[in-house]
């Protein structure tokens, strides 16, 4: 059973338009890593930086709604190898800020037609992102400070 996307009256519009981009991910699991493919929302100001030849994890970006966006199935976003597709986390919030980022900059949404998808040609994933990252901190990370830094002179 599918459940229709609810968005409430103060929030944004359903026919709002969002950029969506499949991302390469990274997993850490017993000191492998494992590739995910993640659908995120990317902002107005991010997809600036990608057009502009920035290195990028999204493989490909789709321009759409944000009711098209929430009612759609992320398996549907799989390319040619069918991997299989899943949602970031917080999926909807930052769809529906995305959406707002767009609404302040209209016209970024004149950079990709509203239906259409792109393969982005910067993609690379040579600084993986890793979802679940866990940051250890030593001894070694403290900053040494002069003596004299917490007393009043």
């Amino acid at each position: 059973m599918t459940v229709a996307p609810t968005v409430h009256a103060t929030e944004i519009p359903l026919d709002s338009y969002v950029i969506l981009g499949l991302a390469t991910c990274y997993l850490r699991q017993e000191g492998e890593t494992e590739a995910v493919y993640v659908l995120e929302p990317i902002p107005s100001a991010y997809l600036n930086s990608l057009l502009q030849g920035v290195a990028t994890s999204y493989r490909r970006i789709w321009a759409t709604t944000l009711g098209e966006a929430l009612a759609a199935d992320p398996a549907s976003f799989a390319l040619a190898d069918h991997s299989p597709v899943q949602r970031c986390t917080d999926f909807e919030e930052r769809l529906q800020a995305t959406a707002r980022t767009y609404q302040s900059r209209p016209e970024a949404t004149a950079t990709i037609p509203l239906g259409t998808s792109r393969d982005i040609p910067n993609y690379s994933t040579e600084k993986k992102r890793i979802l679940n990252a866990k940051n250890k901190v030593s001894r070694t990370d403290n900053v040494k400070q002069h003596k004299y830094t917490h007393e009043v002179l």
